[in-house]
């Protein structure tokens, strides 16, 4: 026995709104093209045809996962970011959006200053996002990513390559500086950037299913107060900042007072901006010496 496509769509869609999905419908179209490798237009095309018994049950399969909560991005191991496409997991956090911002702003600062073979660290990379689209954009710069997760050291390799970056960048597994002790304690550059933790760890309970229960912990909890991992940065990031480097970090809508208040305290840079996100909020730090 066979379902018309929209049949089982629309059932889907319902299925997701009773979950409290807020993107029902577009969540259950982009797992269906998931399922059968289609784009927009081949959606539409197969709308009004037969949907064999197995595939139904593949496609309605993955919709149940989709209503307790698991990520779309998860369920399709995919997400856009500065125009790329990469591969996601429950080993690393979805790249949003509002991170562009900061990105951006680091693009056009070493475009500005012209410099050939500029050194990034992408501190706490994830599925590096962050690195991978500066090195993509930036064809000079030579990009090391490091986090203390070695799946989302994995992911982001797996990335690299498949973005065709990897001769550009190198990773080490390691909590924050940890890689670059020892023998490695010398190594600097010329910016350092990272998006880390800084969720306050009440508050996590509290976040939608989607974050609390399928994205790791290690990349949502700042600690107490949220600003544990800034601390940490900023009592190093003088060890490992070339002259003249700068420090750019992606920070709560509401920490920005803060994280400069525990810059001042190392007194390791000179000058600041802000940077907005795409609704006006707070969303990133550039400290310049």
């Amino acid at each position: 026995m066979s379902i018309f496509v929209k049949d089982v769509v629309q059932m889907a869609e319902a299925q997701l709104q009773r979950c409290g999905v807020s993107d029902a419908k577009v969540d259950a179209e982009l797992i269906f093209r998931y399922l059968l490798n289609v784009d927009k237009m081949g959606f539409f095309k197969l709308w009004g045809t037969s949907l064999d018994d197995a595939t139904s049950d593949r496609y309605l399969d993955l919709i149940a996962v989709r209503s307790q909560g698991m990520p779309l991005q998860y369920i399709t191991g995919e997400q856009e970011f500065m125009g790329f496409r990469f591969s996601v997991n429950p080993d690393v956090l979805i790249p949003r959006q509002d991170t562009e911002v900061l990105v951006e702003e680091i693009v056009q600062t070493i475009q500005a200053r012209k410099k050939r073979n500029c050194a990034v660290f992408d501190l706490g990379c994830g599925s590096g996002a962050i690195g991978i689209s500066i090195a993509k954009l930036c064809e000079d710069a030579k990009v090391t990513a490091s986090d203390i997760s070695k799946g989302a050291i994995e992911t982001a390799k797996r990335n690299a390559k498949a973005l065709g970056v990897e001769k550009r960048m190198s990773f080490s597994e390691g909590n924050l500086f940890e890689p670059f002790q020892g023998r490695f304690r010398s190594e600097k550059f010329d910016i350092i950037v990272s998006n880390p933790p800084y969720i306050k760890s009440h508050v996590i309970p509290t976040l939608q299913v989607e974050v609390k229960d399928h994205e790791p912990l290690l990349a949502l909890d700042g600690g107490e107060d949220g600003l544990d991992y800034y601390r940490q940065i900023m009592a190093k990031v003088h060890i490992h900042l070339k002259k003249g480097g700068i420090l750019a970090l992606e920070i709560g809508h509401d920490q920005a007072r803060a994280v400069v208040e525990i810059a001042a305290d190392y007194e390791n840079f000179n000058d600041l901006k802000l940077i907005k996100d795409l609704a006006g909020n707070d969303r990133g730090l550039i400290f310049y010496p």
